[in-house]
């Protein structure tokens, strides 16, 4: 019974509570200039709820499609993603890997953003998987690093330290400016963004 009701009423419920406590916070947006080019949006999975008001305050009549994994949170996410106009690309590096590759591709080749969490779904906290850059180098389009830092916040005890604003308090978003890994290594690439990424991450 429980599996179901959390199933069913978990992601309206969290939709609401998101909803309220970013709407108490004072929000300070620090955007470049959009070049209205379609990119592969890299996040860290412990970050990842603050983004959705990042990208649409960024791109706000933008497409984005958010890579998320095929088990039960992951249904709950896709769900919470769909009420703030998020599609998704279902699946892992674990299982539908190829599909969940060709997929993203398509979405880029369609002019929409790609929103990928390249130290999920299982970490360690702060990596960088092979996926958005093979993404990103296979497409052709550049990254974007998506953060934000609020003044105050639960951070939970999972693994990737799971960040919740808490009201009233104020949050800086950040989006970098966009790059290219063309060229380089697996490996160099990896490093570039994750320096990139650490720019405006929380300890």
């Amino acid at each position: 019974m429980w599996k179901s009701f959390k199933k069913k009423f978990a992601p309206y419920l969290l939709y609401l509570v998101v909803k309220i406590i970013y709407a108490t916070n004072k929000k300070t947006y620090h955007h470049p200039k959009d070049n209205n080019e379609p990119f592969v949006l890299c996040m860290w999975h412990g970050d990842l709820l603050s983004q959705i008001f990042n990208y649409h305050q960024f791109r706000n009549y933008g497409n984005v499609r958010a890579m998320i994994s095929e088990n039960r949170d992951g249904e709950i996410i896709a769900k919470i993603a769909s009420l703030f106009n998020c599609g998704a690309i279902r699946g892992s590096s674990s299982k539908g890997a190829t599909k969940v590759f060709i997929n993203a591709l398509k979405e880029l080749k369609l002019g929409n953003d790609v929103a990928i969490t390249p130290d999920g779904p299982r970490g360690p906290r702060y990596s960088i998987a092979d996926g958005v850059v093979l993404i990103s180098q296979k497409s052709g389009k550049d990254i974007r690093c998506f953060n934000a830092i609020p003044t105050k916040y639960w951070q939970f005890k999972s693994w990737d330290k799971f960040v919740l604003p808490k009201p009233f308090g104020k949050i800086d978003f950040y989006v970098s400016e966009s790059f290219s890994v063309e060229g380089l290594e697996v490996e160099e690439a990896k490093n570039v963004i994750k320096q990139r990424m650490l720019v405006h991450s929380l300890k």
